[in-house]
């Protein structure tokens, strides 16, 4: 069995990998030989009003890659001012996610890996996958809103998919919005300019990605976007509802959560959630008051399937919501993992004894 953390992860899965990985996945959901569980969280509210204890879980099986796949995330949730959500483990700065991988032809424990690579490289990936098919074929110019680890994949996915010309990046901070703009471009060879607001990254943009943890709007007219624009985003409310009727063409990833509440469980940030607390308790947990998740649109299998229309002229705009279908994701990408580290003697081994038994449940 293996342990692979983050570094060994950066090191054998690039982008190409993760998208091809992702898009394997979704051709097995698309024949049905694939299956995930959506997103549940459980909260415990703390005796400090400002503070909120949060377990999530995600999990899938993909056959191609032949492995089932949880991903378990404990987290310590904070809320400064409203305006973002700020998360830890323990204390600010250190962080606890974990993906366990098992073989799903004869149930064996395969690897435990830390989340932080995957977790930010799968969604990066999800919006490249979803902007090979919506994005016009000669998209260039990116606007990004965010400069932290999510704006780096999806930056690094979108010039997977298409041959960029210029970025543009707009976030609150100028040191952090200066410091992505030198990083990126001697990363991708591209020009990256940091910029001084939302509306000038977004006028003039082929495709424009929102990657922030801001609980708020970000992009409070959605008249700034193009003609042919091809739009996305990390959270259900980083673009006012407008965006909606600006757009021609709306996919979605897939379902983000249960659709059927079971009792005791409660929907919190589009999530079914349980929670160990009173309903006083619970209105703490600070939710957004936009959510674009929640309608009912195509999803990007359908796309992929030929049954929903995707771009037709050149002047439609695309949005792709990137939610839905997590478990399915960590599935794929840590199957792609598992492999290529057996390939290259990659990882840590451990015991498999350690996590086998001779009692039967």
């Amino acid at each position: 069995m293996l342990l692979i953390n983050n570094e060994t992860v950066e090191e054998i899965l690039d982008m190409k990998g993760c998208i091809d990985a992702l898009e394997t996945g979704y051709r097995d959901l698309l024949a049905e030989r694939a299956v995930y569980r959506p997103r549940i969280d459980l909260y415990v509210p703390q005796d400090d009003p400002e503070r909120m204890y949060r377990w999530g879980t995600m999990e899938g099986a993909s056959r191609s890659f032949g492995v089932f796949a949880i991903r378990m995330k404990s987290d310590m949730l904070e809320w400064p001012e409203g305006g973002t959500v700020e998360k830890y483990c323990m204390e600010p700065g250190t962080y606890c996610g974990l993906v366990l991988v098992f073989s799903a032809r004869n149930a064996e424990p395969l690897a435990i890996i830390n989340d932080g690579i995957i977790q930010h490289m799968r969604v990066g990936a999800c919006a490249g996958l979803a902007a090979r098919y919506l994005a016009r074929e000669d998209a260039a110019v990116v606007g990004m809103l965010g400069s932290g680890g999510m704006a780096e994949t999806y930056l690094r996915a979108f010039a997977e998919v298409r041959k960029l010309r210029e970025v543009k990046v707009y976030s609150p901070t100028p040191a952090n919005r200066e410091a992505y703009s030198r990083r990126m471009s001697e990363m991708l060879g591209v020009p990256v300019t940091a910029r001084e607001g939302v509306e000038d990254v977004v006028r003039g943009s082929d495709m424009v990605a929102t990657c922030t943890d801001s609980v708020r709007v970000v992009v409070e007219n959605s008249g700034w976007v193009e003609d042919g624009a091809f739009v996305t985003c990390v959270r259900s409310n980083e673009w006012e509802p407008g965006i909606l009727d600006r757009c021609d063409v709306i996919v979605k990833l897939g379902r983000g959560t249960i659709g059927t509440l079971d009792q005791g469980m409660r929907r919190i940030a589009g999530y079914a959630s349980y929670v160990a607390g009173t309903e006083d308790e619970t209105k703490r947990i600070v939710t957004p008051s936009v959510d674009l998740f929640a309608g009912q649109h195509p999803l990007l299998t359908d796309l992929m399937g030929g049954t929903a229309q995707g771009r037709s002229k050149d002047s439609d705009v695309t949005l792709f919501l990137n939610d839905g279908t997590q478990g399915l994701q960590f599935a794929s990408v840590a199957g792609y993992v598992v492999q290529k580290a057996r390939e290259l003697g990659a990882g840590r081994e451990i015991p498999r004894e350690w996590f086998t038994q001779n009692i039967r449940d």
